[in-house]
């Protein structure tokens, strides 16, 4: 007997040409929370007018200190030095019967601000890929 040789045939894809798309969309989302401490560590005083002088004997025309002080505010310790408001400077007027004026400034040291600034960021991203074939 003989035996007819089995030949074999190729595989033909049945297409020809096509794409495929695929997307993706991710959201990241931040809170944050900002939070700035202004501090005056030392105090200002500033005097000004007209017609007026020191009342002390030696012309003294700054306030004396006091010690430093410490406090604290949300974790944060700070310390600063104060004016002793009973030595303030004495003024008098000048020429009495005449116009004068004083003014005096005192900004004391301690906490000035605080801000704090919440905000939400929100990001979208979405990629998108596409691939083509063809025979």
């Amino acid at each position: 007997m003989y035996a007819l040789p089995v030949t074999a045939s190729p595989v033909v894809p049945q297409f020809r040409s096509g794409s495929s798309t695929q997307s993706s969309t991710s959201q990241s989302v931040i809170n944050e929370q900002i939070v700035s401490h202004k501090f005056n560590t030392g105090f200002s005083y500033s005097a000004s007018g007209h017609n007026i002088e020191s009342a002390d004997l030696n012309g003294y025309i700054n306030p004396s200190t006091v010690a430093d002080t410490t406090q604290t505010v949300n974790g944060v310790q700070f310390s600063w030095t104060s004016p002793s408001l009973e030595a303030v400077p004495r003024w008098k007027i000048k020429e009495a019967g005449q116009s004068f004026s004083l003014v005096e400034v005192l900004q004391s040291a301690g906490i000035d601000t605080i801000t704090t600034i919440n905000r939400t960021i929100t990001t979208t991203s979405t990629t998108e890929t596409t691939s083509v074939f063809g025979q």
